[in-house]
Formats: structure tokens, C-alpha cells, sequence
């Protein structure tokens, strides 16, 4: 039997008998659809592997100093001298550096000291530079504290690899009142409605349930990560190994605590978990119960820790490349540029190769080409050189 189940424990599971289950594995029944989907459900629950993991997805931290080569080349380990310099800023931060999406904020004012910005893909490209200098995010985030870092926000991205998740259960579930939560507001998109107002990537994440303001401390985002790989890159929802997204939002002291917890037990999933099972249970409902009573529903019991394996913090380390500049290059240059390249053929003229030769590099593409042609290792301060 796959995955090493035996037909007792996977027939009482699915509801059905072990004759039954017998008859299809010899092909001489053949299941209906609800019955395949409910296997299938079994399956993955006793699957031996990794169903659930856990990733950094933002974190902001300001730092109490104006000294941004302390903060890039003592905290972060990085080479303030491979950073691109911008002489603007945002969230009121007069200017910049950054170095594909890690981005380092600096102002004049003291109180504002300087922030470091990390979005999905720059927690993943700070990862690489983590891995050269043999840290770990526990490493990183106990020595942002030493150096009395405050933590702004922090998203804990809890992937499921299985679809524990069912997002449009969860939504109705919400409507049903058949969340428990000290919550008091939900929000939830449908497939094909774009979440503008709020995301970054301003694309559809497919069915998306937001529980909690998003004004607040601490919220949730979950949503079909499937989806949103399909939307964005084309991928088959079938060939995505995210199926769902469990997103938790953190800010300030909420952020600070998660923190706190992290680096106290090095435990992921007692970290996660604790703050979802402050805030929110889903239930099923049971009107000769008080709501409180109410069963935790299976599939949510599945997903907090019932017959399945550890939650572990893990990273998914991923260098900064130039590959959107090529895609955007693909998408608005390429067709244009064939045109001119057919011209000149037919014409006998060299006016695409002129250009190219005559181009003058801008400072800031003078330093993407240093970054692009340097390791992370030659753009990393070791440990060992920290401490001389």
C-alpha cells in the first residue's frame, strides 16, 4: 500500500470497508468521485513527507543608529560598497541603498535611525548571503536585538504542501459564524478578483481569506498559492508544490514577542501555532452546544497538528538575478528591437549595433553589473572577519 499504510487504518479512515478497498486495488471496482477524494485526503495525511514548512516572508527592523555601514557590514555582513545608492527614500526615509530586494533605509533624523526592508524575495536573497556566512535567521535576528534592533513587522509564511487548507470552507465558515475568534472582522476574494488596494504584486491570489483588520498588530492572510504561481508565471496548478499559503502578519510589539519566542525555543511551529490558536478556531457548528463548545473542525485539526509531521522554520535561499529586467525586456523591448535589427538588415545600416556600442552606463547599472558578475561569498563579511 503507498506511503506504508495499512488497509485496516487507511479503510477505517476513508469510510469504507476493507473488502471494498480490496476490490479497487485489484481493479475490480471502481470508485466514485467522492469516494477517490476522500482516499486521496487519506493519503496525503499519512504522506511521510514534509506537509507543512515555514518561512520568513517580511521583516522590517529599525536599528537606533545613522551609521549605515555599522548596520550593512556588522549586522547584515554585506559589503556596503556593492549596495546601490539611491538619494530617495520611502515611509519618509530620504534615501537608500539596496542590493537586488534588500533594501537598507537611512535618514538625517535620529529618531528615525535605519531600517532594513526585507519583502518575500528579499528574505529569500538574504538567505544566500545567511548561508555563506554560516548563520542561521536565529542567528540574525539575536544579533539585530543585541544591537537594539526594534522590530516593525514580521510575516510567518506557513506553506501547505498538501492542501490541508480548504480557503473556500474556511471563507464559509466565517459567514456560517463557525469561527471562533477573538477577531471581529473577516475579508475574503474569490478567484479572479484582484486584491489591489492591499498587495504588492497587485495580482489575484485566487480564493484569499484575510481574518482580522489589517490595521492591527497580528492578522491572518491565507490564500491558494497554486493560484497565484499560475497567474503569475503559468505554472499548472498541478505542477505547484505550494498549494496554500498561511500568512502570519505581525507589527511592533506583536512582531517583537514572535521574535522573542523564536529565539527562546528555536520551535517554529510552537511560535506559529501559539499565535493561531490565540486568535482563531474553526469549528463546526452544533446548535445544542454553546458556540464555544463547538468540535474543532477535522480538517483544521489536521492542519494545527492532528497525524501530521513537525512545522520547521526553513529557508529557500535564492541569489538576486537580472532575470525580470529580461522578462520585462522580453515583454516591451524584444519585439521592437526585432523590428530595428530587420531594418538595418534590409538597409544595410548599423543602427541597433551603434547603440549598443555608443550606450553610456548610469552609475546604478554600472553597480548592477558589478553584482551580477561577483559571488556572494566576495560580497559577504564572514563572521571571522567581524570580529578582527
Amino acid at each position: 500500500m503507498e506511503y506504508g499504510v495499512s488497509q485496516n487504518k487507511l479503510a477505517v479512515a476513508a469510510g469504507i470497508t476493507r473488502q471494498y478497498l480490496n476490490k479497487i486495488e485489484s481493479g475490480l471496482a471502481v470508485p466514485s468521485e467522492d469516494v477517490r477524494n476522500n482516499l486521496m485526503e487519506v493519503l496525503e495525511r499519512y504522506n511521510p513527507d514534509v506537509q507543512l514548512t515555514m518561512l520568513f516572508d517580511y521583516v522590517r527592523i529599525r536599528f537606533p543608529t545613522l551609521d549605515v555601514r555599522h548596520v550593512v557590514e556588522e549586522i547584515l555582513g554585506l559589503k556596503l560598497d556593492f549596495m546601490i545608492h539611491e538619494d530617495f527614500g520611502f515611509y519618509s526615509y530620504s534615501e537608500h541603498y539596496y542590493m537586488g530586494d534588500i533594501f537598507v533605509l537611512v535618514s538625517p533624523e535620529e529618531e528615525k535611525g535605519t531600517l532594513l526592508e526585507l519583502k518575500g524575495k528579499g528574505c529569500r536573497q538574504f538567505e544566500c548571503f545567511l548561508l555563506a556566512q554560516h548563520r542561521s535567521w536565529y542567528d540574525f535576528l539575536m544579533d539585530a536585538l543585541i544591537e537594539d534592533g526594534v522590530c516593525k513587522r514580521i510575516d510567518l509564511a506557513i506553506n501547505d504542501m498538501v492542501g490541508m487548507l480548504d480557503i473556500p470552507e474556511l471563507t464559509a465558515k466565517c459567514r456560517n459564524e463557525e469561527c471562533v475568534s477573538v477577531f471581529r472582522s473577516f475579508k475574503s476574494y474569490r478567484s479572479g478578483e484582484l486584491v489591489q488596494s492591499r498587495e504588492d504584486d497587485k495580482l489575484s491570489m485566487g480564493n484569499t481569506l484575510y481574518i482580522g483588520s489589517l490595521k492591527s498588530e497580528v492578522y491572518f492572510c491565507i490564500y491558494e498559492k497554486d493560484y497565484e504561481q499560475y497567474a503569475k508565471f503559468e505554472i499548472p496548478l498541478e505542477e505547484t508544490p505550494i498549494k496554500n499559503r498561511f500568512e502570519i502578519r505581525l507589527k511592533n510589539e506583536r512582531a517583537y514577542y514572535a521574535v522573542r519566542d523564536l529565539l527562546t525555543y528555536h520551535d517554529a511551529e510552537r511560535t506559529a501555532f501559539a499565535i493561531i490558536n490565540r486568535y482563531v478556531r474553526f469549528t463546526d457548528r452544533d446548535d445544542t452546544k454553546r458556540r464555544s463548545e463547538w468540535k474543532t473542525n477535522q480538517r483544521w485539526a489536521w492542519f494545527l497538528g492532528e497525524n501530521r509531521g513537525r512545522l520547521k522554520l526553513t529557508t529557500k535561499p535564492e541569489p538576486y538575478s537580472f532575470q525580470r529586467t529580461l522578462n520585462w525586456l522580453a515583454r516591451q523591448v524584444a519585439p521592437t528591437l526585432k523590428v530595428a535589427k530587420e531594418l538595418d538588415r534590409l538597409h544595410s545600416t548599423t543602427h541597433i549595433k551603434d547603440m549598443v556600442n555608443n550606450a553610456k552606463l548610469t552609475d546604478r547599472l554600472e553597480k548592477v553589473l558589478q553584482q551580477q558578475s561577483t559571488t556572494i561569498e566576495e560580497m559577504t563579511i564572514s563572521n571571522d572577519k567581524k570580529e578582527v
